[in-house]
């Protein structure tokens, strides 16, 4: 099982994949309020047409919600995972110990088979009980991912209903935006408004 500092790395990734762009529409304005027309196009920048993108990368690294959720899950898992230790090392003392016995000569040939048989049961009730654990990290990680795609999804469109860009990319590792005009990144806005509202959102719950 793996944990979860390893996982959290690879949550936008996992986002990406789900969400995959983050497109909205909303009519382009021109200066002084009126919509543009096509033929405006070719003489608008990136910018004022309404198509901007976010580092969803850092949005996952800076996000409170996201910090907040992968210590409880770390402290879940790191649970799960000294449990299946504990009783890993357990049955391995009890191979061991039957194993010495074998080789003094302690026991018989007939308590030595019935008691082989025990430990074999004892290791497949182990494995089992493991590959249970490890679904159930699996689980606790997905819900996780989940929980902060959603979370960042239902913002996002929370905020363009004020911003009304016409398009918002999602850039992760030069993906899909190989290279853009700095001025098009929202990422610094968008993680300090997200973070205001979860934080706002968790007193209000903690009161």
């Amino acid at each position: 099982m793996k944990n979860v500092s390893l996982f959290v790395s690879i949550i936008a990734v996992i986002i990406a994949v789900a969400a995959g762009v983050l497109s909205f529409t909303g009519k382009p304005q021109s200066a002084n309020g009126q919509a543009k027309d096509a033929s405006d196009s070719t003489d608008v920048t990136m910018a004022t047409s309404g198509i901007v993108y976010v580092n969803l990368d850092r949005i996952i690294q800076e996000y409170d919600m996201a910090s907040d959720l992968g210590a409880v899950v770390e402290t879940k898992v790191k649970n799960i995972q000294d449990e299946v230790n504990r009783r890993g090392k357990q049955l391995e003392n009890e191979l061991i110990d039957f194993q010495n016995k074998i080789n003094k000569g302690l026991i018989t040939r007939s308590v030595a088979e019935i008691q082989g048989q025990d430990l074999q049961k004892k290791q497949a009730d182990f494995n089992e009980y493991a590959n249970q654990k490890n679904n159930e990290v699996i689980e606790e990680q997905t819900v996780m991912m989940n929980q902060i795609a959603d979370a960042i999804k239902t913002f996002i469109d929370k905020y363009n209903e004020d911003k009304k860009y016409t398009m918002i990319l999602t850039n992760q590792s030069g993906v899909p935006v190989i290279t853009a005009d700095p001025s098009l990144d929202i990422t610094d806005d968008v993680i300090a408004k997200i973070n205001e509202e979860y934080i706002k959102e968790k007193n209000k719950n903690n009161k």
